[in-house]
């Protein structure tokens, strides 16, 4: 699962992200200050960072900076009420992926996640041990050898890949998997999970809570 970090000291307005995001599908950290943000970044594997540029303590920027320069490329976008350019220009030199002016729109955040996420996981194939996953094709292959795998049954093996060890829950593999439309079994997920692991064993089964892939 995609995890975010929120770094914003507007209280009601970091709530509203978490919300939001989390309706997304998104796992998300809030922190109200830099310092604890940058504990957070020690504490997990972040896929992106939504950062408040004026905080108490110390600006994003610096934050970004001091990420940077430990070697963290977390693709990170700006949100701040800042209109000059000198500002614009600075959050792009310290290595800022992208900039949004508050107020903010959700929509418009949303489809700017969705774009930097899409091009942090542009890769059409991949490759675990022996076997290939068409991520487009959403087939299995071994030795070039499409294997009996389902379309669902793979877009949840790169669903549980996503998460990167933590565990997915249940509910959330219903929602990706299924659309509203659609009826949604258990049953089905378990006979997937079954169907990966003849090749994919360290799928892991949190038994009443979800899967990981180890």
């Amino acid at each position: 699962m995609v995890k975010i970090l929120v770094l914003e000291d507007d209280k009601l307005f970091n709530e509203t992200l978490e919300d939001f995001l989390e309706e997304e599908g998104f796992s998300v950290e809030v922190a109200l200050d830099p310092y604890t943000a940058l504990e957070l970044t020690y504490e997990y594997k972040f896929d992106l960072y939504l950062f408040d540029i004026n905080l108490p303590y110390e600006n994003g920027f610096k934050l970004l900076k001091r990420l940077r320069d430990s070697g963290d490329k977390t693709p990170t976008i700006f949100l701040t009420s800042r209109e000059d350019r000198e500002s614009l220009l600075e959050g792009f030199n310290i290595g800022a992926d992208d900039y949004m002016r508050k107020p903010i729109d959700l929509d418009e955040l949303l489809v700017r996640v969705k774009a930097i996420l899409k091009r942090e996981f542009k890769s059409d194939k991949i490759y675990i041990d022996k076997y290939m996953i068409d991520c487009n094709a959403k087939r299995v292959y071994l030795d070039n050898i499409p294997l009996p795998v389902t379309t669902k049954a793979v877009e949840l093996l790169l669903l549980l890949i996503s998460a990167k060890g933590e565990v997915v829950p249940i509910d959330v593999i219903e929602d990706r998997l299924w659309h509203v439309s659609e009826n949604i079994s258990l049953g089905s997920i378990r006979v997937y999970i079954n169907n990966l692991k003849r090749y994919f064993p360290n799928i892991i089964n949190i038994r009443g809570v979800g899967y990981r892939f180890d």
